[in-house]
């Protein structure tokens, strides 16, 4: 898989992306919603009720960013939830965000890498990505943890942008690599994040590929859904 990077400097992809995040942080949420229509509130919840059937008592969502994903299994599942993410910034607005909704005594934000997590083995529940694994540095070590601190028979469950096939695939296409960055550039002042956001999914494994890698890593059972036409798509992985 072609390692694509924010910033293109012998930094790395992870400070890279580090520095993205926290540069588009106070636009972030805005952005979300605008450049999706929205439709990532129904993903997210899609997430939730798929999640909802394992009933979890305690979920960690890595690259939780300002923390939609977590409110959103937090409120969907009564579970308690931890937040972790590289950028401080994005967890900065998280935290006002869950303080605002009185949520401080059911969520908690933390700083860390999803490469190397700071958890025992088979701590959690449940354990979320959303739209976070498409960045980790080294996607095999980030899955693997995951798996590591997901308690067995229980699931990892990861929504991540995958490709429109069939006969909206050039319309859609067209939409994500020439619209999309301008609006991001507008609207956030990063002139390279949201071109970033469709070379990247362009690289990334999807479907059967992103199956089979989990697989690989560990995951006796791998089941997927197929969001939106296939913009997105939820993959459910069972330690």
């Amino acid at each position: 898989m072609k390692q694509v990077t924010p910033y293109n400097t012998e930094a790395g992809k992870k400070r890279e992306v580090e520095e993205m995040f926290d540069n588009i942080a106070p636009k972030y949420d805005l952005l979300n919603h605008v450049l999706s229509l929205k439709i990532d509130v129904l993903w997210r919840n899609t997430l939730v009720k798929w999640m909802n059937k394992d009933q979890p008592q305690i979920v960690l969502d890595v690259a939780t960013g300002t923390g939609d994903l977590a409110v959103a299994v937090q409120k969907g599942t009564g579970a308690k939830v931890v937040g972790l993410d590289l950028s401080q910034l994005m967890l900065n607005v998280g935290i006002e965000k869950i303080a605002r909704l009185k949520l401080n005594d059911k969520i908690s934000m933390q700083k860390g890498d999803a490469e190397d997590l700071p958890f025992e083995n088979n701590k959690f529940d449940a354990v979320c990505v959303a739209f976070g694994v498409r960045n980790f540095e080294n996607l095999e070590k980030g899955l693997a943890e995951l798996r590591r601190v997901v308690k067995e028979n229980k699931s990892v469950f990861i929504l991540e942008f995958s490709k429109v096939e069939g006969i909206l695939s050039p319309f859609y296409m067209f939409y994500f690599k020439n619209i999309l960055p301008r609006i991001g550039r507008l609207i956030s002042k990063d002139s390279r994040a949201y071109t970033y956001l469709p070379d990247s999914v362009n690289a990334f494994p999807f479907g059967e590929k992103m199956k089979n890698i989990l697989l690989a890593t560990g995951f006796k059972n791998v089941e997927y859904k197929k969001l939106s036409f296939g913009i997105a798509t939820i993959y459910k992985a069972t330690k």
